[in-house]
């Protein structure tokens, strides 16, 4: 959510950047959110000025009474009765229209950084670095849940029968990996001085729609029948409304957590969601950062988060390169974002495994999350990205760390989590 000062100060930039993003639709609200602005301050005004009489009037009323002048007395309580109505009456327009704003503010989009490249939709994103050589295997790579199979690693048929499409039953040995991902991600992350988490897997409605778009909320998050909570679709969400309401000392900065969940997804829209496969489940698991920083700071955050999912993904032998979204594919709230997408053998393509965002102040503006430091208080700036989530990444880690005889080789630096294993084997 954009700060309402920059929206009264500079109604242009605003306009400007919805342009950039292609959402030309929403230019009329920013006119239509300076009328409501408008007339809500003029409505607190005269509120406020109403009291103050109200006051004035009330006091004047026991003195008048006492002095015998009961026929003024009479007279202020009908100003006092008839600026009590007044007073209901400017209170509900100011509830009205307080709530009419907030719901444009919500869905005008985030100012985004003057470095994001302009364009419609993802096929404009743009490449910013390989990092590793995105090899070809000299024998046909299958399909990966082919190779899991193989192993005895995977069992989609039965899952179908208990849960549906987009669920999946891992087994063996590729369990014990998938496991063994998440446990080394954990340490890796604790390793670079964040803290660990383990956070609630159901939030209430106003951290969600603290933390995401409402488009994103009503195509992700399924929402508990009769209850005001929702699964997460990613621990992002809980570990930010972590700190829902709160003033952090400034000394206090920067908040670093690595979280462990299990997330949730709808899924709504998404190609090849019958197919067999892991690429887009409605359940899965994930180990994610999030950093709370002074706003000077978060773009230096936003170079380190995602430079940690490379490293972490050259440590396991799989290439990978760095993708910037545009000003189109940018979620509105948004300021950057950078996909970390690893390189697939079967395929010959590099496909998203990983996501690093900076919101700026966004999401700390909906939640009220905010600092204090030596000059008053301002809105902290918050970043998340993903450290790895498996299973879609062990698409990547299966195809490139396969043999041709379907044997699945182990990096160095899994085998402590894996019993000391070099291979998988059938």
């Amino acid at each position: 959510m954009i700060d309402i000062n920059l929206l009264r100060t500079n109604p242009e930039l605003v306009k400007e950047n919805i342009k950039k993003k292609f959402q030309d639709h929403k230019l009329e609200l920013v006119d239509k959110a300076i009328v409501l602005d408008t007339e809500l301050r003029d409505a607190k005004r005269k509120g406020d000025d109403l009291r103050a009489m109200k006051n004035k009037l009330s006091k004047e009323i026991g003195a008048l009474m006492a002095k015998g002048e009961k026929a003024q007395a009479e007279e202020n309580k009908q100003k006092v009765k008839d600026a009590s109505a007044e007073l209901a009456r400017l209170e509900e327009l100011e509830a009205t229209t307080s709530e009419e704003l907030k719901k444009i503010m919500m869905i005008l989009p985030n100012i985004i950084d003057p470095t994001v490249p302009i364009g419609k939709d993802d096929s404009e994103n743009v490449e910013v670095e390989k990092f590793g050589e995105p090899a070809l295997k000299p024998f046909d790579v299958p399909y990966h849940t082919d190779i899991m199979e193989a192993v005895n690693g995977i069992d989609l048929d039965s899952a179908r029968k208990v849960s549906g499409n987009g669920f999946y039953y891992l087994m063996g040995d590729i369990a014990r990996l998938h496991s063994a991902i998440l446990s080394y991600a954990r340490d890796f992350m604790i390793d670079k001085g964040f803290t660990y988490c383990i956070p609630p897997y159901m939030i209430h409605s106003n951290v969600v729609t603290g933390v995401m778009s409402f488009d994103e909320m009503e195509n992700m998050m399924y929402k508990i029948e009769g209850e005001d909570l929702y699964l997460i679709g990613t621990s992002e969400h809980s570990m930010i409304g972590k700190f829902i309401d709160t003033i952090l000392k400034e000394e206090q900065l920067p908040q670093t957590l690595t979280s462990y969940s299990p997330c949730f997804r709808k899924e709504v829209g998404a190609h090849g969601i019958e197919e067999r496969g892991v690429y887009r489940i409605h359940q899965f698991e994930k180990q994610e950062m999030i950093v709370v920083c002074k706003p000077e700071d978060s773009k230096e955050w936003f170079e380190k988060l995602y430079h940690y999912t490379i490293e972490l993904f050259r440590s396991m032998d799989i290439p990978v390169r760095s993708l910037e979204c545009c000003s189109g594919d940018l979620a509105d709230l948004k300021v950057k974002s950078i996909d970390v997408e690893a390189w697939s053998p079967r395929q010959q393509k590099y496909f998203e495994v990983g996501s690093c965002s900076n919101l700026g102040d966004a999401q700390a503006r909906r939640l009220a999350i905010r600092v204090d430091g030596p000059n008053g208080k301002y809105f902290a700036h918050t970043l998340n990205n993903t450290v790895v989530a498996p299973p879609r990444m062990l698409i990547a880690f299966l195809e490139n760390n396969l043999n041709e005889d379907g044997s699945i080789n182990i990096p160095v630096a899994l085998r402590p989590y894996m019993g000391g294993k070099e291979k998988i084997t059938k």
